[in-house]
């Protein structure tokens, strides 16, 4: 009877070992949707999608992701909703697309003067991690980051004083539509993947964006004109944020590797910005177009333009009983950290 039992017990271990191959396991991997409006040929975009190889990489498999760039998944306005409802596992947009849903992060994007991306990343990083602001919590944050300092640039029309805006539809979204507004020009809400025929076709006359938009969404050959004004250049926030059922569903060691390539690849966005910037300008002149700056006295017009903008921002916090006064002051306190 002994050599029975102790018989079927080798049986049973020799076959239990069919089945394990060393170094793997039983559970299997999770599979996450990734959107993004982004085309798939964008800087941007190629981040996102190294981001999510990254993770497969360093979680050995256990969380795999399926890319979806180009709004194939999901639309910018509706992407943030589309991941708190399950639609994408993963979203990447941009604040200014949904005005008002984000009072505490879309401060980042009034027309402080920013001077590169790699600043404008990280004073959306520091004031949410100072502030953590709940416009975020029915999704996982996985970070932000910004573009680069935002210009005006016109299909038609050289832009020297701020009269020459007057009267200008001024394709512009969140925040850079105030800015727009103050200048004298006519903000028209657009994503920027409708913004190329609409400068094509001469529905608006020119466009708030950053220089990189010239090469990364061919703004550059339907404007002619750029006007770089830094000290009033606003910026645009993006985030990357995950389902929270689905965050929750990983193991603690893979949501830790997660948030890890979290924060360096917030400064990979934000370098590329830059990087791109360069490259957005090599191309804007390529095409035979012209960028100019103003004299300093206009400069000051400018400034003293747009300066209502930020406090009446600030006001429309304390309506809804968001401290603005500190909003804006942890920003403007980030920026001096490179001055």
């Amino acid at each position: 009877m002994r050599k029975i039992v102790f018989c079927s017990a080798l049986t049973l271990v020799f076959l239990s070992c069919l089945y394990i191959v060393p170094g793997s396991s039983n559970a299997q991997a999770a599979v996450l949707k990734y959107a993004n409006f982004f085309p798939p040929t964008h800087i941007q975009s190629k981040l996102a999608e190294s981001w999510s190889r990254e993770v497969e990489k360093r979680t050995e498999g256990r969380v795999k992701i399926e890319y979806y760039p180009g709004g194939s998944l999901l639309k910018p306005k509706q992407m943030y909703d589309g991941v708190a409802d399950g639609i994408s596992d993963i979203g990447f947009s941009v604040l200014a697309y949904t005005r008002g849903r984000f009072p505490v992060i879309a401060a980042v994007d009034l027309p402080f003067g920013y001077t590169s991306g790699r600043v404008a990343t990280r004073v959306a990083n520091d004031l949410y991690n100072k502030l953590q602001p709940k416009e975020f919590n029915d999704t996982k944050l996985m970070y932000l980051h910004a573009h680069g300092p935002g210009f005006i640039h016109t299909r038609d029309k050289a832009i020297t004083k701020l009269e020459d805006l007057k009267g200008l539809r001024i394709r512009s979204t969140g925040m850079s539509a105030e800015a727009v507004k103050a200048l004298g020009a006519t903000p028209v809400a657009m994503s920027m993947s409708d913004a190329y025929q609409s400068l094509k076709k001469g529905i608006v006359d020119g466009s708030a964006y950053p220089l990189e938009s010239n090469k990364g969404w061919k703004m550059g050959e339907v404007t002619r004109y750029a006007v770089c004004v830094y000290p009033v250049a606003y910026t645009t926030t993006f985030f990357i944020t995950m389902n929270k059922d689905k965050w929750a569903s990983l193991q603690k060691k893979d949501q830790d590797i997660i948030e890890a390539i979290n924060r360096e690849w917030s400064v990979k966005h934000g370098e590329a910005w830059d990087s791109s910037d360069l490259a957005g300008l090599r191309f804007f002149m390529e095409q035979g177009n012209q960028i100019a700056g103003l004299d300093p006295k206009e400069v000051e017009r400018w400034k003293k333009a747009v300066a209502p903008v930020i406090d009446n921002y600030a006001e429309e916090l304390n309506k809804k009983n968001i401290d603005g006064a500190a909003v804006i002051q942890i920003i403007r306190d980030s920026l001096k950290a490179d001055m």
